[in-house]
């Protein structure tokens, strides 16, 4: 497929996913999210594909929908029109769904829509200048990709309200304080240690890396003892055990 609104690319076993329109500081257009959606799927389907990484080209990483293609979208009590909705819900469900691990390198701003978006990675790295914000309220649009249920889940109900009630802006510092992002490193770098992130990952059991993947996104969504009886009652097919078992007994 030929990309217009992002950029592609594999290399030692990465998918790279770049938003690319810097000009609008990666806001998302309804072809940006399909595109986004379909290398998703292309890396999927890839064999030499192991781990994927989303990061944006330019300053920012995603500042939300872009506002001036709502100007063409019907906005009634705060609710985008259906399709634009249900197209952010098929990336995040691809995101979630998809077996492999999926990093975001935030390079730079990462606001409302993007922010709702950042709960569908796994893993997620940012430069020292990454701003955080969720600035639904300043706008009267609400939430409709899941914000509202999942970033209460990772940083706590009161610290969500507030970030949402106040739509202040955040460092990427308090956000890993906060629990939203795992790492904090010098732009200079961020690619780098991104990339060293992968290659920890990598050499590990790609089979087992996509069911604990799936225990955790399925445990999120369900109480504690549904969680556990998922975890108890799921089957999965990893076939690199026992040669992973007999590497280690030579040792």
């Amino acid at each position: 497929m030929d990309y217009i609104n992002i950029a592609y690319e594999v290399n030692q076993g990465i998918a790279w996913i770049t938003l690319n329109r810097p000009e609008r500081l990666n806001a998302m257009s309804p072809e940006m999210i399909k595109e986004w959606t379909q290398a998703i799927q292309t890396a999927n389907q890839d064999n030499e594909v192991r781990l994927i990484v989303v990061t944006g080209a330019g300053r920012a990483f995603c500042t939300g929908l872009d506002l001036k293609s709502l100007g063409k979208i019907k906005i009634e009590n705060g609710e985008v029109e259906g399709e634009l909705i249900n197209l952010g819900l098929v990336l995040m469900a691809a995101m979630l769904d998809s077996p492999l691990p999926i990093i975001a390198m935030v390079n730079g701003a990462c606001f409302t829509g993007g922010l709702e978006l950042l709960f569908g990675f796994d893993l997620i790295v940012a430069s020292e200048d990454a701003m955080f914000g969720d600035t639904h309220a300043k706008w009267g649009i609400r939430p409709s990709w899941g914000l509202s249920q999942r970033m209460p889940r990772v940083m706590g109900v009161m610290r969500a309200k507030e970030l949402s009630f106040t739509c202040r802006t955040f460092s990427a510092q308090e956000a890993r304080e906060m629990g939203l992002v795992n790492r904090v490193v010098p732009a200079a770098s961020l690619k780098e240690e991104t990339t060293r992130l992968a290659m920890e990952i990598i050499p590990n059991s790609a089979e087992a890396i996509a069911a604990i993947k799936d225990l955790y996104n399925r445990g999120m969504e369900q109480s504690l003892q549904e969680g556990l009886r998922y975890e108890q009652d799921k089957h999965y097919v990893i076939q690199d055990t026992n040669e992973r078992l007999f590497g280690f007994k030579k040792r």
